[in-house]
C-alpha cells in the first residue's frame, strides 16, 4: 500500500489538470545568483535535472543544442530515475495504463546520447515512490543494468545514509530519499532510502566531503509552492550542515530558497514527461539547475553561484523535444513567461 493521506490523493486530479500556484510566497529566491565574491579561480560545476521517465515517449526525445551544451559542460549531473529499466514490464495493465513506471535499457542509453549526457559523468537516485512499479525483480534489474552502464545511483540504504561521488576535483556527498512509496513499506525497506536523519548525515560526512548535497523526493505534487513541513524539513536539514538541496516529486518546476548559506530548490519539474504523454502546460515547464562550487583552497566546497535554466517539453509525434523557453513564440512564450513569473517575481530584474 501507498503512504499517501487521503488530502493528497483527492487532491492529486485536480492538481495534475491545474498546477496550483497556492501556497505561502514569502521569503523565495531569484533563479540565479553569485554567493561568492570575488569569484574562485577553480570551479566545478553540477547539473540537476528533474524526474526521467518513458511515460510520455514511445520514441528518444530531442533537445535543443544549447540544452545539449549546458548538461555536457557539467562535471557531475544528477537526475531522478523515475522508471524502472526492464525489458518486459511485469505490471502489464499498470504500465499501459500509465500508473506503473517502465523504460527499456535502449530507451535511456538513446536519450542520455540525444541530450548530451555521458554516462561517466551520470548519477541516478533510486529513491523515489515509482522505482519498485515493476516489482523486486525490476528493481534489482534497474540497478544491475545501471551498473553495468556505468551510471553512478544514489538513494539506496546499503551504501549508507551519505554517499560519496567525485565531480572534478571535489568529493561530494550525497544524502538521497524519498518521503513516498507506491508499494508496501516492507518492498521499499532494505531497497530504497526513506529514512531523514540529517544529524547522522553530517557525523558521517565530517571527514573528507566537501560539500553535502540532499536530493529529495518530497513534497506535493503539481504545485508551484512548497508546503510548510517541506520547508521546515529543509531548514533542518540546512541546520545540519547541508549545503544544496536539489528536490522531485512536484513534477512542476518549484521556487529556490536561501537559508543561510544553503540553496534549495525545491522541484525540478519533470525532465522527460512522467504523468501523462500530452500533459497540460504547465507541467511542461521544467529546469535544469546549474551550480559552480569553489575548488579554491580557502573556499573549497562553497557554492560560488546557481541558476535555473528553464525549458518546456514540446509534442513531437510520439515523443517530447526539449526547448528553452527562450525559443518559444506567440501565446506559448506569453503564458509560459507569465507563469514563471509568478513563482519568481524577480527572475527578470
Amino acid at each position: 500500500m501507498s503512504n499517501y493521506p487521503l488530502s493528497y490523493k483527492l487532491s492529486w486530479l485536480p492538481s495534475l489538470l491545474k498546477p496550483s500556484l497556492g501556497g505561502d510566497r514569502n521569503g523565495f529566491a531569484a533563479p540565479a545568483a553569485t554567493l561568492i565574491e570575488p569569484r574562485p579561480s577553480r570551479t566545478v560545476r553540477l547539473a540537476f535535472v528533474g524526474d526521467i521517465s518513458a511515460v510520455a515517449n514511445r520514441s528518444t526525445p530531442q533537445c535543443d543544442p544549447g540544452i545539449m551544451a549546458l548538461l555536457s559542460s557539467a562535471d557531475l549531473v544528477v537526475g531522478n530515475c523515475e522508471s524502472p529499466i526492464v525489458e518486459r514490464p511485469s505490471a502489464v495493465l499498470g504500465t499501459k495504463l500509465g500508473t506503473h513506471h517502465t523504460m527499456t535499457e535502449q530507451f535511456l542509453v538513446d536519450t542520455l546520447a540525444a541530450v548530451g549526457i555521458a554516462r561517466d559523468r551520470l548519477a541516478l537516485s533510486l529513491a523515489n515512490n515509482h522505482v519498485l512499479d515493476q516489482g523486486i525483480a525490476g528493481f534489482d534489474q534497474t540497478v544491475a543494468t545501471l551498473k553495468r552502464l556505468g551510471i553512478r545511483t544514489i538513494g539506496t540504504p546499503a551504501k549508507g545514509p551519505i554517499e560519496r561521488l567525485s565531480a572534478g576535483s571535489l568529493t561530494l556527498g550525497f544524502a538521497a530519499f524519498t518521503l513516498w512509496r507506491n508499494a508496501d513499506a516492507a518492498l521499499f525497506s532494505g531497497r530504497v532510502s526513506m529514512t531523514v536523519e540529517p544529524a547522522r548525515w553530517r557525523r558521517d560526512a565530517a571527514k573528507s566531503i566537501d560539500l553535502i548535497c540532499a536530493v529529495p523526493h518530497w513534497d506535493w505534487e503539481f504545485r508551484h509552492f512548497p508546503r510548510p513541513a517541506t520547508r521546515a524539513l529543509a531548514r533542518l536539514m540546512a541546520s545540519h550542515g547541508v549545503g544544496l538541496i536539489a528536490g522531485h516529486h512536484a513534477h512542476v518546476v518549484q521556487t529556490v530558497e536561501r537559508i543561510g548559506k544553503t540553496v534549495v530548490a525545491y522541484g525540478l519539474g519533470d525532465f522527460l514527461g512522467t504523468a501523462l504523454s500530452r500533459q497540460p502546460w504547465p507541467g511542461r515547464i521544467g529546469a535544469i539547475l546549474t551550480v559552480d562550487v569553489s575548488a579554491d583552497l580557502g573556499t573549497r566546497g562553497a557554492i560560488e553561484g546557481y541558476q535555473l535554466h528553464f525549458f518546456m517539453r514540446l509534442r513531437q509525434g510520439n515523443h517530447e523535444w526539449l526547448v528553452p523557453i527562450e525559443a518559444l513564440d506567440g501565446a506559448e512564450k506569453r503564458r509560459v513567461a507569465a507563469r514563471l513569473d509568478a513563482i519568481f517575481p524577480t527572475r527578470s530584474a
